[in-house]
């Protein structure tokens, strides 16, 4: 009877160190080819333009998904649908709302990491909305107007104020013209399976940000246990540091140690 005393403590010991391990603390096993990423609210694939011809160049087959930003469910079937078309194992990358969208459509087992571009990370059963009230509204969110069937827009002064204000004129100008009008509504969309408890992940916060509130930023990246870089950027730092972000997507695409410091 001791000697089944002791193995079922020694069973508990270990579940519970099991378990208070975070699965977040892993990386990919191999390096990973393929990337796929996720743009976010108010933008679309050309979101990624300076950081694809990088990570090109250094020898990955990158694919930007062109959300419809319809609904959120939409979303993560677009998403799901390039990590499906491509040969091996996906690193996931998503900026802002596109954030939420990769921790849905992350727990496809094809995906083995997930990079966070100023972005939304909910947990399971949170939304991106959600996830943003304790911080109140930032700058960029008060310049959002309604307009038909649900759908949200950012103002002139939102986009070259808040969305970019790092990025030259003819930049910001360029982001008005091709901003998608996104449904309110998936803003709202909980998360069913938050697939950061199971995956890997990597976290850019944007100092400088005025979409997402850079401390959401920290404290998400932190609880996901993610390696972090921060740059003192706008919420658009793919744009404004493009060599930087390629850089960092690297290192997890590789699955490397990272020459930055864990989330504190």
């Amino acid at each position: 009877m001791k000697l089944l005393h002791a193995s079922w403590t020694l069973i508990r010991i270990a579940f519970f160190l099991s378990a208070a391990i975070p699965a977040t603390s892993q990386t990919p096993s191999t390096p990973v080819h393929n990337i796929v990423l996720v743009h976010g609210a108010w933008a679309d694939g050309s979101s990624w333009a300076k950081v694809i011809p990088i990570l090109e160049a250094k020898g990955y087959h990158v694919t930007a998904v062109q959300n419809p930003l319809t609904s959120f469910a939409e979303d993560v079937a677009a998403t799901k649908r390039m990590i499906d078309a491509q040969d091996g194992p996906v690193l996931l990358v998503g900026h802002s709302y596109g954030g939420a969208i990769i921790t849905e459509a992350g727990n496809d087992p094809k995906v083995v990491g997930l990079v966070y571009v100023a972005a939304f990370a909910p947990d399971s059963g949170e939304s991106a909305g959600s996830l943003g009230k304790p911080y109140g509204a930032t700058p960029g969110v008060t310049e959002l107007r309604p307009i038909a069937d649900g759908f949200l827009v950012l103002t002139p002064k939102g986009v070259r104020e808040d969305f970019g204000p790092d990025l030259p004129l003819q930049e910001r100008n360029l982001l008005l013209a091709t901003q998608t009008p996104t449904q309110g509504a998936a803003l709202g969309t909980p998360v069913s399976n938050a697939a950061w408890h199971t995956k890997p992940s990597w976290f850019v916060v944007a100092a400088n940000d005025r979409m997402i509130s850079p401390e959401q930023e920290r404290f998400t990246a932190k609880r996901m246990n993610s390696r972090t870089l921060t740059l003192p950027t706008s919420h658009v730092p793919m744009l404004s540091k493009p060599k930087e972000v390629a850089e960092f997507i690297g290192y997890a695409a590789t699955g490397k140690d990272l020459p930055v410091s864990p989330a504190q």
